[in-house]
């Protein structure tokens, strides 16, 4: 993500030796074009690359492959590392495309949306020092889980994490380098302390719950960085050998297609709530990646010259641009509410407003600031005509903030138009409920009303999250007796302990309703737990989830499986239903209107009305 071709062949200046660069690998770059549209197509959610988020593990492996490749060659040139030049140098590569990002953004929320202004300053300023994964961490901002209008700068964790290594790293491979003559002990020392970290996010993580400590943590992502370095210590790229045999070249390139078969299948069929990705998998993936980074880096592979092509290479060189800012695009021109699903057209259109804001901070502020002026102008300036001189760098600057200002001002639509009162509206409490005039609320319509006479109340137990709050008082005048016991930002697994609770209270009847799903995902176990706590009751009813959310269909998924294989369990299809209703939803696109209370409710009671006649 932050290496590019020059990183490649930067110079390593020591002492009196003469200037050395490492070879240009231009596989490296197509691999990371690849890894930052993997990304892209997570946030896009494109449902056939469900695995997207791991381009970010790529990037990982890349970036520690690449920077122990020139710390190691510079070692092996002078005998140390030049800590300050390797910051420094750090610090041009990523700071003017960074700061000119987050101008553009603070300025445009400041005038478009100042009410998040104040949450977004806080954002800015863990970006700034390079800690907006424990920022988020710490204030429990979840990745996956949650509501309202998500943060322009929310992709900015990942960057931390890797500038967090920047800091360490050299500093303990030149600890490794001066304390050990032998290169297998650090070796030794990397994959233990990789080991280390992959085991501290299978401990950690707790399947069924937010994986976003995991998903943060410098502790527990480092490993992916830590197996870039180690092919980086047991075969740089300087000690490879361009004049390979034929049957050694296809053994390369066999190993490199194996690690690119894994990488691919990982992105296209894993999500990020698969319990396996956390235990094991993304290490396997971080593995995989670095065997494919070491062949693309090899000069004799033909692979590496497939992801060298010339418009791959290209994006892979922009693809730090590409990756600051994607995402603020995509989350200042997306609407809030989403209910026709994918707009293919306007995808492509952020994917190519995001190329071009790239293109002009390479060519108009980071290599202009990286490298200074490449070319010098054989003419004094002032026999030039005006327009053959060359502008000044505070010119270049201003004008590329100019235009990718307005390149993103002109083609908003109002992603982040959503005020902080309208999110409060879309939080119907049970007060507002009970004040707002029933019948209008839930008109059942003659059919459901004429017919519900039928249905005892007493025999009727409901668990659910915020939304059944909402329809708590409602419920309760249509249907009285019922049991509801719902709870904000409850999730799945904490139903089995609630269920054992009513039990022994004595609140368990014979039918239960179940909605849960709109706070995160859950396991098939997780359910099948839920629904075996439920053996005593006669009949199960499981509510599948609207949310504008990634987890929305492996919850509706789990529940459509897991539904099937229980006789006494049946599935009220709220997503189907709702399809196409952007009235039933408040902004946050899952809390419910007047009308989407009414249409919830005629379809719970028009559920247990079917129920009972099946039954009779």
């Amino acid at each position: 993500m932050n290496c590019s071709k020059k990183t490649n062949q930067v110079n390593l200046r020591s002492g009196g030796l003469e200037q050395n660069s490492i070879g240009y690998m231009p596989g490296l770059d197509g691999l990371r074009a690849l890894a930052v549209f993997a990304v892209i197509a997570y946030h896009l959610k494109l449902t056939w690359v469900p695995g997207g988020l791991l381009g970010v593990s790529l990037f990982f492996v890349l970036s520690g492959y690449l920077i122990t490749n020139i710390l190691l060659k510079q070692w092996e040139q002078s005998g140390g590392i030049d800590l300050k030049d390797f910051w420094l140098r750090r610090a041009r590569r990523l700071l003017p495309a960074f700061f000119v990002m987050l101008a553009v953004v603070m300025f445009w929320v400041m005038l478009c949306a100042p009410e998040r202004l104040a949450v977004l300053k806080q954002e800015a300023l863990a970006g700034v020092f390079y800690t907006s994964n424990w920022y988020l961490i710490f204030h429990q901002v979840s990745y996956f889980e949650s509501f309202g209008p998500p943060s322009p700068l929310g992709h900015l964790w990942s960057l931390a994490v890797e500038e967090q290594f920047y800091l360490f790293w050299p500093l303990l491979l030149v600890m490794g380098l001066r304390c050990f003559r032998q290169r297998k002990w650090i070796i030794g020392g990397t994959i233990a302390v990789a080991l280390t970290s992959a085991a501290a996010m299978a401990l950690i993580y707790i399947p069924g719950h937010d994986p976003s400590r995991v998903y943060y943590g410098t502790d527990t992502r480092a490993f992916a960085l830590l197996v870039g370095a180690v092919p980086a210590m047991v075969w740089p790229s300087w000690k490879m050998n361009p004049d390979l045999s034929a049957k050694k070249r296809m053994a390369l390139d066999l190993a490199g297609s194996l690690g690119l078969l894994v990488v691919l299948l990982m992105i296209g069929k894993t999500n990020q709530y698969q319990t396996s990705l956390y235990q094991g998998g993304l290490l396997l993936y971080s593995v995989a990646a670095a065997g494919l980074v070491t062949v693309l880096a090899h000069p004799a592979s033909y692979l590496g010259r497939l992801f060298g092509w010339g418009p791959l290479r290209w994006l892979g060189e922009c693809s730090y641009g590409i990756y600051l800012w994607h995402y603020p695009v995509i989350v200042l021109t997306n609407p809030v509410v989403n209910g026709e699903g994918l707009n293919y057209s306007r995808s492509l259109w952020q994917i190519a407003i995001s190329i071009i804001l790239a293109a002009l901070s390479r060519y108009l502020i980071e290599e202009p600031i990286r490298y200074g002026r490449r070319k010098q102008v054989r003419r004094r300036r002032s026999d030039l005509q005006w327009w053959h001189r060359p502008l000044a760098l505070s010119t270049k600057i201003s004008l590329s903030i100019l235009l990718m200002f307005l390149i993103l001002f002109v083609t908003l639509n109002g992603g982040m138009q959503i005020s902080e009162k309208a999110l409060a509206k879309s939080h119907v409490t049970q007060k507002q409920a009970q004040v707002a005039d029933k019948d209008e609320i839930v008109g059942m319509g003659p059919k459901a009303t004429d017919r519900k006479n039928d249905i005892n109340g007493d025999d009727i137990t409901i668990i659910g999250d915020s939304l059944m709050i909402n329809l708590e008082p409602v419920l309760h005048n249509r249907l009285p007796g019922i049991v509801i016991d719902a709870q904000l930002g409850r999730q799945m697994y904490q139903a089995p302990d609630l269920i054992s609770r009513l039990q022994k209270e004595g609140k368990l009847g014979k039918i239960v309703i179940i909605e849960l799903g709109s706070n995160g995902s859950f396991t098939e176990k997780q359910l099948k737990e839920t629904l075996d706590s439920l053996q005593r009751t006669e009949e199960i009813l499981l509510v599948n989830t609207r949310v504008p959310k990634p987890w929305e269909t492996e919850v509706n998924e789990t529940l459509t499986k897991v539904a099937e294989s229980y006789p006494n369990t049946k599935l009220i299809d709220w997503h189907l239903i709702s399809s196409g209703h952007e009235d039933y939803f408040y902004p946050d696109g899952v809390h419910l209107t007047q009308s989407g209370m009414k249409a919830y409710g005629e379809v719970l009671i028009e559920a247990l009305i079917s129920n009972q006649n099946d039954g009779e």
